[in-house]
């Protein structure tokens, strides 16, 4: 999986890889002269007294060398430019994936894994291409070009060649395969002290209201320990690495000290060949170092795109149709709303959760939906802006099944207030016009009005500018629900799904709100689930769901008369002599 999200994601930036290679091959191989021309000056200037050679060939070194710093610097741009692009483009394919997403498969990963798979796995896929391109171009090079300028010097003291660089190989390849399985454990830890985290920020409310911060502080603590264990772990490994690294670095260059120092004395080499020697040993056991930093990043990157690969493989179970040459569009926009017999189960349920509901909501009325908890309601209202997909039947919009109508089409016509209102970092304007960015400052006003929320709003120091929290934490729920009532109305759709949306207002506002709404919302379709009876009591068709199916429809007092389940929920709430 590694090999194949670099090999997909690096393609548009071949250039620049072309690049970092031909640079990195002229500044490998200046570094490769250096120790060639140094062992010159010391056997053929210094040892001749030859002044005149010194000057020529220490000008010379310093031209390889400047040209060597040149050649570096602007493979590691090249590398850096292309790295952080491979990066940028893998974080927008995890977030175009997964906001195709439908609510099946962000259950299945679980918004914080999701989070750390775009952010920390991409990083350590980045950083694995950052490094390769500044350093496993170089170490081939530097390995391969060093043992043969070796060999050019002295044959005799290839031997400590052969010794050192296998064995400084086994030694990381050890260490590289007792950290991978470490690596992927890890990776789960981030992920789940992520999740435990979150979950308690997000619910602080109920964790302070019943006193449970003693509990949350042991469970964050047990995650948050889970991972130090295994970043222990890791570092134990890499205590071990870097002594037995300096340590077969420190004896290679004691053994081409003592035994070239013997051939020197036996007239077998000359001193700068033996200088040379050891230079040429040591860039090579250096190039296998670089080699060992970039095998240590390999293990974590592996999994990491592996992970990676698990989002961006999964199929989402919501597509979208097929592009025509004509577009399957309804022929007129007006709102009608038809449900034909759609049964629907979640993944792995028992029994399905919706059965056989048919009903039709057309546009100037509204549709109601009451039922008990758990009744289905608002699975039934999501398979609408197709947050879900019917199991069978079908759900149209104005006479065409919404499978076959784009993401675009059906937002345009229908406009949702879910039950768990939510609002985004940003300022109250830039909230309600995110289903119309277009709309006018009058506008926003005018759908604040209807939504009860004006005065709020007007109460606070920069009006529409006022800044919002992410998920609106820092307003209440009453203003929480009407902002997004007003989101939906700036939107003007032709389809309003109300989806328990007046459960925090009292009920003075709620009746205000909806005399507003009926007036806003006259030529449109409107669907309310509710809790309350007096929220529906002026709807034209109330539908009962009990189990998953619906039981009764009617006018409010129709249903009174006909409906023993409708008259049970109407009497827990007020009495029915009240309510006739």
């Amino acid at each position: 999986m590694l090999l194949r999200l670099i090999r997909d994601y690096s393609k548009p930036y071949v250039p620049a890889i072309l690049a970092v290679v031909v640079l990195q091959l002229a500044s490998t191989i200046a570094t490769l002269y250096l120790p060639s021309l140094n062992a010159r000056i010391i056997d053929e200037g210094v040892a001749r007294g030859d002044t005149g050679y010194i000057w020529r060939t220490g000008l010379l070194m310093l031209a390889v060398c400047l040209a060597q710093v040149a050649t570096a610097i602007a493979a590691v741009y090249f590398g850096a430019k292309a790295s952080m692009a491979v990066g940028r483009d893998l974080r927008r394919a995890v977030f175009h994936k997964v906001s195709g997403y439908s609510a099946r498969e962000m259950g299945r990963f679980g918004a914080p894994s999701l989070i750390t798979r775009g952010t920390n796995d991409v990083q350590q896929v980045q950083m694995l291409v950052l490094l390769g391109l500044n350093f496993m171009v170089a170490t081939p090079i530097m390995c391969i070009g060093g043992i043969i300028m070796a060999l050019r010097e002295d044959v005799g003291l290839s031997w400590l060649v052969w010794v050192a660089v296998p064995l400084l190989g086994a030694v990381v390849g050890f260490l590289v395969w007792r950290l991978m399985p470490l690596f992927r454990s890890m990776q789960t830890k981030i992920d789940r002290i992520n999740g435990v985290l979150r979950e308690q920020i997000t619910g602080i409310r109920v964790v302070r209201a019943f006193v449970r911060e003693p509990h949350e502080t042991r469970r964050f603590a047990a995650a948050n320990q889970e991972l130090t264990d295994v970043s222990l772990a890791i570092g134990s490994l890499f205590v071990l690495m870097f002594p037995a690294i300096g340590m077969i670095l420190h004896i290679s260059t004691a053994s081409v000290l003592w035994f070239g120092g013997l051939r020197v004395d036996a007239g077998d080499m000359q001193v700068g060949a033996l200088t040379a020697f050891l230079q040429y040993l040591l860039q090579i056991l250096m190039a296998v170092m670089m080699g060992t930093f970039m095998a240590m990043m390999i293990p974590r990157a592996s999994v990491c795109a592996d992970r990676i690969g698990e989002v961006l493989d999964v199929e989402p179970s919501i597509l979208e149709p097929k592009v025509t040459a004509v577009p399957v569009v309804p022929a007129a926009s007006a709102g009608v709303v038809e449900f034909r017999h759609v049964t629907f189960a979640y993944p792995g349920a028992e029994a399905p959760v919706l059965n056989n509901i048919s009903f039709t909501a057309k546009p100037g009325q509204t549709t109601a939906i009451i039922g008990s908890t758990g009744a289905g309601k608002s699975t039934l209202v999501s398979l609408l802006p197709r947050l879900f997909d019917a199991g069978s039947g079908q759900v149209l919009l104005d006479g065409v099944p919404v499978t076959g109508l784009s993401r675009r089409d059906i937002t345009e016509r229908v406009a949702m207030v879910p039950q768990r209102p939510y609002l985004f970092s940003g300022t109250i304007a830039h909230n309600l016009r995110f289903g119309n960015p277009e709309a006018s400052e009058d506008e926003l006003w005018q759908a604040l009005a209807v939504a009860q929320g004006e005065d709020f709003v007007r109460a606070r120091k920069d009006g529409l500018q006022s800044r919002i929290a992410q998920g609106g934490t820092n307003v209440s729920g009453g203003q929480r629900q009407r902002l997004c009532i007003a989101r939906a109305l700036v939107a003007r759709p032709k389809v309003y799904v109300f989806d328990d949306s007046f459960s925090a207002l009292d009920v003075a506002t709620d009746a205000r709100l909806r005399a507003a709404l009926k007036e806003q919302t006259g030529d449109a379709a409107v669907i309310i689930v509710a809790q309350r009876v007096s929220t529906i009591t002026d709807a034209d068709q109330i539908l009962v769901m009990e189990h998953g199916e619906i039981v009764a429809r009617g006018t409010h007092e129709e249903l009174l008369e006909t409906s023993p389940t409708y008259r049970e929920i109407v009497q827990s709430q007020i009495s029915a002599e009240e309510v006739a």
